[in-house]
């Protein structure tokens, strides 16, 4: 009996219709295409590090909704590690830039929480620490109740004039509460 040729020798595989040799330079390297897989997987691990309610906000597939929870659950290094993947390859399905879009709406919101947090702490220090201040703020802030807002700052500077084991950070505290929500940043 004769032997045969395997039946995917002599074949001419074709990867697409891809056309001649300069559209074939055009396609991604393996090198590029596993980038791409590692940037995915990376988006991935930021989306699924999102609260539940922006989570819920965004428009995804299920399948990769589903996915991103599971990830959540995973405990396990290993386990972690596939699930990521399985991630990474249902996000190639999935919208990159609403994804994208929303983890820098989250790192963002913080910032500028944080950065609003910073200021009205500037703002308390300087109320306690000189009347120029207290002009300041009633000049930018004219809406504000001075009584209220002369008051707090008194009972700041009163503590603040005490020793350190004698203060009472309660009026320190409800400045700070009483100015926050004039602080946009």
């Amino acid at each position: 009996m004769a032997k045969r040729a395997a039946p995917h020798r002599g074949i001419d595989i074709h990867y697409g219709d891809f056309g001649d040799e300069d559209d074939a330079s055009e396609r991604p390297s393996k090198t590029q295409l596993k980038q791409k897989s590692h940037e995915l997987q990376t988006l991935g691990e930021q989306v699924a590090a999102l609260s539940d309610a922006r989570l819920a906000r965004l428009d995804m597939p299920e399948a990769l909704r589903d996915a991103i929870v599971e990830l959540r659950k995973t405990r396990s290094h290993e386990g972690k590690r596939r699930q990521l993947q399985y991630v990474g390859k249902l996000m190639r399905s999935a919208d990159e830039d609403v994804l994208r879009e929303a983890v820098a709406e989250a790192a963002l919101g913080s910032a500028k929480e944080t950065l609003r947090l910073h200021e009205t702490e500037r703002w308390r220090d300087a109320l306690v620490a000189d009347d120029e201040a207290l002009t300041q703020w009633l000049q930018q802030h004219p809406d504000t109740d001075t009584q209220q807002l002369r008051s707090l700052v008194r009972a700041a500077r009163r503590d603040a004039g005490l020793p350190p084991e004698k203060r009472q950070t309660r009026n320190y505290r409800e400045l700070f509460q009483f100015i926050k929500p004039f602080i946009v940043v």
